[in-house]
């Protein structure tokens, strides 16, 4: 599988990654920590406990993780939790809504750590 095909499929946009990081091989050396760097599991965990101060940090972090690497779906998802959480933003969304949207968070990279698997064992 080539570093195109992963992110064909796992709704990727290599282009982008590829725009931020300028250079093939960075792209390809970054995806492949995002299964081993925490920051999608340290929103996910700071979604158990609701504690906005964790929420906004790991939101944050994964905001820009996952941009970076032109995964758009999820970093969209996390800025969503991001602004929510925001100090000094009026609350939008339930607790129920925000656990929502880290549920989807959960699958959308549980799709993508699992592509990135298939493509480093090929």
């Amino acid at each position: 599988m080539t570093l195109q095909e992963l992110y064909a499929n796992i709704g990727g946009d290599y282009d982008q990654a590829l725009r931020v990081l300028r250079v093939e091989k960075l792209v390809d050396k970054h995806i492949r920590k995002l299964t081993k760097n925490g920051v999608v599991e340290g929103l996910i965990e700071a979604g158990k406990t609701m504690d906005p101060t964790e929420l906004f940090e790991k939101g944050h972090a994964m905001k820009g993780v996952c941009a970076n690497l032109g995964l758009t779906a999820l970093s969209d998802a996390a800025s969503r939790v991001t602004e929510e959480f925001r100090p000094g933003n009026p609350r939008k969304l339930s607790d129920e809504e925000i656990k929502a949207e880290i549920a989807s968070i959960e699958k959308m990279y549980a799709t993508a750590a699992e592509g990135i698997r298939q493509y480093e064992e090929d």
